[in-house]
């Protein structure tokens, strides 16, 4: 039986955006990211969810409408009350700022539909070292296994 990982939005728009010419570290992660895709993800049940379609859905439409055919390729995670309320929990005790509730609706849905990895590129809110371990506690204590968030460079060889 395939792993299951949730492709959260930073993943699906370094895969379609234009290789970034200035910032060597952000086109490394898209090489690396292009690399997962290519080498990894036919390893995997790929899920997204309708939080990471309204972020994808942002800004140009041309690019917009790239990433909707990656996440078409996905099945979708649902959205429910017990991930919504799991994501509030997540924004009151674990550290996460306000702003974050789409990153703690991410963790959320991957937690409360038992989706195995996270992967993503947001290591402010989500693949933060400092911030996992109190994720992971959470989750647990709502009685939900945390998913193990990190990014497609973490999850190459397998």
């Amino acid at each position: 039986m395939l792993r299951s990982a949730y492709i959260e939005t930073s993943v699906v728009s370094y895969l379609t955006a234009r290789r970034n010419q200035r910032d060597l570290i952000v086109a490394a992660h898209q090489e690396l990211t292009r690399e997962w895709w290519e080498s990894r993800r036919r390893d995997f049940t790929l899920f997204a969810s309708a939080v990471v379609i309204e972020e994808a859905l942002r800004g140009d439409e041309m690019f917009a409408n790239a990433r909707m055919a990656l996440i078409e390729q996905m099945r979708l995670a649902d959205v429910t009350p017990a991930a919504r309320q799991l994501a509030a929990q997540l924004l009151l005790e674990a550290g996460l700022p306000a702003k974050a509730n789409a990153d703690a609706l991410h963790i959320a849905i991957c937690a409360v539909n038992g989706i195995d990895y996270l992967l993503t590129w947001n290591c402010t809110h989500l693949a933060n070292a400092a911030m996992i371990p109190r994720v992971n506690n959470i989750c647990r204590a709502a009685g939900f296994e945390p998913p193990y968030i990190c990014t497609p460079e973490e999850l190459m060889v397998g």
